[in-house]
Formats: C-alpha cells, sequence, structure tokens
C-alpha cells in the first residue's frame, strides 16, 4: 500500500506519538484512511504499536522514519531526487520567460539597425528601398534610439522583501510572475478545511452541533441552517461521526475517534470561520511589473516597427541574409510573443478580478454564519448545551499500557501478572 504523505506530516508534527483521532484532526483525513496510512507507516518504517487498557492503540514511530523509509524505498529515493531536479528545472522554466523577452527585444533592435544601415548605404546611388511609414509620422527612425543605452537613466530596482529582508523575486522571476502569477493562494484549501474542523471537534471533545461546523464549509444556505443539516454528511463520513437526537428533536453529533488522544495539552487553534486568501496579480514589487510591461511594450511595437521594416525591404534581407535571414523566418514568433507577453496578463487580470469577486461573497456568507454563531439564539444553546453530554477526553499515557509491539510479548505478559498479583495484594492489605 502506498505511504500517505498526509500522514507522515501528521506524525512528525504531533511528535511521533500518535493515535488514529490525533491523525485524522490535524490533517484532516477520513478516520479510515488516517487508520490504514498509520498501518502502512508502521509497517514500513519499524512503527510500533502501544494498546492500553481501554483498547485503545497507540501507533509509536522512530524520529527517523523518513530516512528508514528512503533506505528501504527505491521509489522514494528517485522521488525525491526528482523533487530536486524539478526544483532547478520549474527554476529555469521560470525564468526562460524573462530571458526570451530581453533576447527578442535584442534581435529586433540588432535586425531594425541592420536594415536602417542597408537602406542608407543603398540611398546614396538613389537606388535604396522606399519604405512607407505611413501612420508612425516618423517615429521609426526616433524609435531606434530608444535602445541606445543612453536614452535611459539606469532605473532604480526595488525589490519586495521577506520577514528577513531579503529579496522575494529577481527580475527574470518577476517577468514570469507578470506573466503567470504565483499560483493559486488556496491550493491548500480543503486540507486546511478539513483540518480546522477536525481540530475543532477535538477541542470541543469529540461533540459539536451544525452550527459549528457551517463556518468551514461551502454551499450551505441559511435555510440549510436551520431546516436542512445534510451537510453534514461529509463531516460524519470522513471523522466516522455518530448523530444523536436530542429530547427536543434537534441533532447533535460526537465523533469517538477523536476523543481519544496521547497529549491534552497540544494548543489547537481554530478560527471563527474558513477563509480563502485573494488572488493577487502578482508578487513581484510594482517597479518589476512596471519594467517588465514596459519591456513587453517595447518588445511589441519594436516587433511591429520591424515588419513594416522587413516588408518593404526585400532585396536588403536577400543581399545580406545571416542573422537578419533568420529574424525574418521567425518574425511571426517574435510578434506571436509580443502579443501573447500582454495578452495573457491582460486577461488575467480580468480574471482574477472576477474570481476574487466569487471568493470574497463565499468569504462573507462564512463569517455570516460565524457571526450567527456567536449571537446562537435559545435553540442552539439547548443543542450546545446536550452536546456536552457526549463530550469526553481519553488521554492515554505510558502507565496506561498494557502491550507493545517494543517489547517481547511473553516478558509483557509476565510483567502484567506480577502487577495483577500486586493488586490484589494491596488490596488484600488494605482490607484487613
Amino acid at each position: 500500500m502506498a505511504l500517505n504523505p498526509d500522514v507522515m506530516k501528521a506524525v512528525e508534527q504531533l511528535n511521533y506519538r500518535v493515535t488514529v483521532g490525533d491523525v485524522a484532526a490535524r490533517a484532516g483525513l477520513d478516520v479510515k484512511l488516517a487508520e490504514q496510512g498509520l498501518l502502512a507507516l508502521a509497517s514500513d518504517a519499524g512503527g510500533h504499536l502501544q494498546v492500553a487498557e481501554s483498547g485503545d492503540v497507540v501507533y509509536q514511530f522512530p524520529k527517523d522514519f523518513r530516512s528508514v523509509l528512503k533506505n528501504k524505498s527505491l521509489r522514494l529515493q528517485l522521488q525525491a531526487w526528482w523533487d530536486q531536479v524539478w526544483r532547478v528545472l520549474f527554476y529555469l522554466i521560470r525564468i526562460s520567460f524573462g530571458i526570451v523577452l530581453i533576447l527578442s527585444i535584442l534581435l529586433i533592435v540588432a535586425a531594425i539597425s541592420i536594415i536602417v544601415i542597408a537602406s542608407s548605404s543603398s540611398n546614396n546611388d538613389d537606388r535604396g528601398i522606399d519604405i512607407n511609414f505611413s501612420g508612425f509620422n516618423g517615429f521609426g527612425q526616433d524609435f531606434i534610439w530608444i535602445f541606445y543605452p543612453s536614452y535611459y537613466e539606469s532605473p532604480r530596482q526595488h525589490h519586495r522583501l521577506d520577514q528577513d529582508g531579503n529579496p522575494k523575486l529577481n527580475f527574470l522571476e518577476a517577468v514570469f510572475s507578470f506573466l503567470f502569477g504565483d499560483g493559486n493562494p488556496n491550493f491548500d484549501v480543503e486540507e486546511r478545511r478539513w483540518r480546522t474542523i477536525g481540530n475543532l471537534i477535538r477541542k470541543n471533545q469529540g461533540a459539536v452541533v451544525a452550527e459549528q461546523i457551517s463556518p468551514y464549509l461551502d454551499q450551505v444556505s441559511n435555510k440549510d441552517i436551520t431546516d436542512n443539516e445534510d451537510y453534514m454528511l461529509p463531516v460524519l463520513t470522513r471523522f466516522n461521526g455518530q448523530p444523536e437526537v436530542s429530547p427536543a428533536g434537534e441533532l447533535v453529533y460526537y465523533f469517538p475517534e477523536l476523543q481519544t488522544t496521547v497529549d491534552s495539552t497540544r494548543p489547537l487553534s481554530v478560527p471563527a470561520f474558513l477563509k480563502e486568501q485573494l488572488w493577487a496579480f502578482s508578487q513581484a514589487s510594482g517597479s518589476q511589473l512596471v519594467m517588465a510591461g514596459g519591456l513587453g511594450l517595447v518588445n511589441l511595437v519594436g516587433a511591429i516597427v520591424l515588419g513594416r521594416l522587413l516588408a518593404g525591404s526585400g532585396g536588403i534581407v536577400a543581399s545580406v541574409g545571416g542573422l537578419l535571414g533568420f529574424v525574418q523566418g521567425i518574425y511571426w514568433v517574435i510578434l506571436g510573443y509580443g502579443l501573447g507577453f500582454l495578452g495573457i496578463p491582460s486577461l488575467r487580470y480580468f480574471w482574477i478580478k472576477q474570481k476574487n469577486r466569487t471568493l470574497v461573497e463565499r468569504n462573507k456568507q462564512r463569517q455570516q454564519r460565524a457571526a450567527a454563531l456567536q449571537a446562537a439564539n435559545s435553540t442552539v444553546q439547548q443543542k450546545l448545551s446536550y452536546a456536552q453530554q457526549f463530550a469526553k477526553e481519553t488521554v492515554i499515557t505510558q502507565q496506561d499500557l498494557i502491550y507493545t509491539t517494543e517489547r517481547d510479548l511473553l516478558q509483557q505478559d509476565a510483567e502484567q501478572v506480577d502487577r495483577i498479583d500486586a493488586e490484589w495484594q494491596r488490596r488484600l492489605t488494605q482490607g484487613h
């Protein structure tokens, strides 16, 4: 069975000694998946099972279990190697768009320069080409000087800094960010959702009402809150919960597996509602975005000027060849890149605006449900009181263990008999 990375991460976060409920709550996993994942991990990583007198099972793992797994599994070693290679490849892909932009501008500058110089030479004996700049009004000749090094003052670079004062993006990375953004800020929203719900249930000692869960779910209408609690079904399925009906006919829910833990002192941070982060156009600094957009505009205008020059200078291209012939051969690629460089961010800008409008509305609805819980009416208060009857927490300590796979079974049986004899002797002594 393939090992579950969420289970491994939860085991590390919980200090390598866990119950099924601990992992299910921390990782937001289905209880059955958490149990299967723990069994598979214990089998492959040399973990141990510990059984308490209550019958509850605790899983104990070595702190170097990832090293154990890597040494045992070639597949994991290859995966770790590929993760490192992919980080390098993806970085090269990110900076390649900025490199292509700079190369495109350099090619355009070189091609325009060659055409203008060749045209000027041929015009001495009136046999030069007649280039029509209609619509440009002499802009073509002035445009060439835009690329001359002294045309601009050297721009001052500004970088967005992280908490340590280090720049987050260099310019080449900023070009990629300008084009494609920086990924989905809510890529882990489902993981956060179920982890938060698991922690909320654990914080309430395994017993909750639907109104407590609703601020973390989507597609829950006001009518569902009061008349229909079907939205609780996925929660019950994932965490193996059970519904109970109060004397007033109201439903409460308790989760036996989440009522057992090995450490009741772990802080459980639970936000009032699930908040999705707004999409940002880019994490690059303002100056980086201006420079990227400006170079993109220069590239596009330069490509258009080059196209007009190439259209009227067939003889020069044929006679000069070389670099000019190469640029003519890839001209449509250069023009397409210039259009895409400005077109993709423009489309993405409007897409982000629409995406954020939907996201803000979801956040608003969840926040309203959280506010309604804080101002709970008498019905909800009664449900919360009834749920407390099912709330409990079982903490398994080392003293509660009657069996562990870390030690020989016969030795543990003998120790168990000794403990029973000692307990009987203590009781007989007290009786006398």
